[in-house]
């Protein structure tokens, strides 16, 4: 078979495009010719994983590119007369490619693969400014509210029209939650499908060793909620000084974070360590009792809760979106409400104050991650709704 993955960024920036990259490299193990398009745009810098390539930007013309680029449905019509694959398979195309792409896709079985609230939230975050959930239509409260500028608010309108106006390119819709899919069904999205995202299966970490260690991963921006993990943590040390917490990740937060582990004299206790390759991280993380993923806004899903689960390190995470289907509460670890400040801490000292629970959660952690979100498991899935998109009938 031969299948066309289309993906805005080549660089591996995030759990996007880590999935293409994973369901691409599974595709061709199985003696499938999948190829990678994208556009130009890099979201981090490292070498692009794309197979092909159209221009995109992350200057000040990116509004206006994501809106309707030209030069990706020029690109895309070439590649497709060249390549003519069977089926194309869609992940994030509305921050670069833009729906110029889909009318050249009506004559393809094309499945869309929703990898967060894009589709129906200019922000694709469907967070208003205050924090709190948006359940207002795309239109004139995305203006009203806060949420974009006049210059921005214009273009992605008509981009969201061109979108909705031409959506029917796309055979079948797959969410990466049920908490997605939840949300596209509730504006108006039909047969919505469900294929959580799978990782490569590795090693488990040791047994855990003193000092008992929260480990976090993520981006330093407001929405995943480092600062939350930090007042929570200043309340476990407190009651257990030799604590220690790690932070992997950069970001615009990371001066505030600084200030904060300053004011809350947490120094001794916690380390920002930046950007890690994933070896790094292992080792870093190594000793980890628990992972933290205290996001506030609904994740999509949450690929570093499988990724500490497949190591055997017990979560405690938000219980919002698509993180509330990964952990199962008081089995794998807990969760707790997003900003929760007291209720994290208790639950953080309930897994480091007693090393046999964290254990056993961090193994039954492990067996979920194996069971239900392996890359085996996720390329499986894709294969079948390719035979069953090939069968059916627009």
């Amino acid at each position: 078979m031969k299948i066309l993955l289309i993906h805005d960024y080549p660089t591996l920036g995030g759990g996007a495009e880590l999935m293409m990259q994973t369901l691409r490299s599974g595709l061709r193990q199985r003696g499938h010719d999948a190829r990678l398009f994208t556009s130009s745009a890099r979201s981090l810098a490292g070498p692009s994983i794309a197979d092909y390539e159209c221009l995109g930007t992350t200057s000040s013309f990116r509004t206006l590119l994501q809106t309707f680029n030209p030069f990706a449905f020029w690109k895309l019509r070439q590649v497709l007369a060249e390549f003519q694959p069977d089926i194309v398979h869609v992940r994030i195309f509305l921050t670069q490619l833009s729906p110029s792409i889909l009318p050249l896709l009506r004559d393809i079985p094309s499945i869309y693969h929703v990898a967060w609230y894009r589709p129906i939230c200019p922000l694709g975050t469907k967070m208003l400014p205050d924090g709190t959930s948006c359940e207002f239509p795309v239109g004139g409260a995305c203006y009203r509210q806060g949420c974009l500028p006049l210059q921005d608010w214009l273009p992605l309108m008509l981009q969201m029209k061109l979108w909705r106006e031409w959506r029917d390119a796309f055979n079948l819709i797959v969410a990466n939650s049920s908490a997605v899919k939840e949300r596209l069904v509730a504006e108006g999205f039909e047969s919505v499908e469900v294929v959580w995202n799978g990782i490569p299966i590795r090693p488990q970490r040791p047994p855990l060793t003193r000092p008992p260690t929260v480990v976090f991963a993520g981006r330093l921006v407001a929405e995943k909620g480092a600062d939350v993990l930090l007042q929570a943590f200043a309340q476990v040390v407190r009651a257990i000084p030799e604590a220690r917490l790690l932070i992997a990740g950069e970001g615009p937060e990371r001066d505030r974070l600084t200030s904060l582990i300053a004011q809350l004299e947490l120094k001794a206790s916690v380390s920002l360590l930046g950007h890690l390759s994933r070896s790094e991280m292992d080792r870093q993380f190594a000793n980890a009792w628990v992972q933290v993923v205290p996001s506030r806004w609904a994740e999509p899903f949450g690929i570093v809760a499988i990724e500490a689960m497949m190591s055997a390190i017990a979560v405690i995470a938000s219980g919002a979106g698509g993180l509330a289907e990964l952990v199962e509460p008081g089995k794998t670890g807990f969760l707790v409400p997003p900003n929760d400040v007291d209720g994290l801490a208790e639950a953080l000292l309930n897994l480091l104050q007693n090393r046999e629970l964290a254990e056993t959660f961090g193994q039954a952690g492990r067996e979920r991650a194996l069971a239900h979100f392996s890359e085996v498991t996720f390329v499986d899935r894709f294969l079948t709704l390719y035979d069953q998109s090939l069968k059916t009938p627009r």
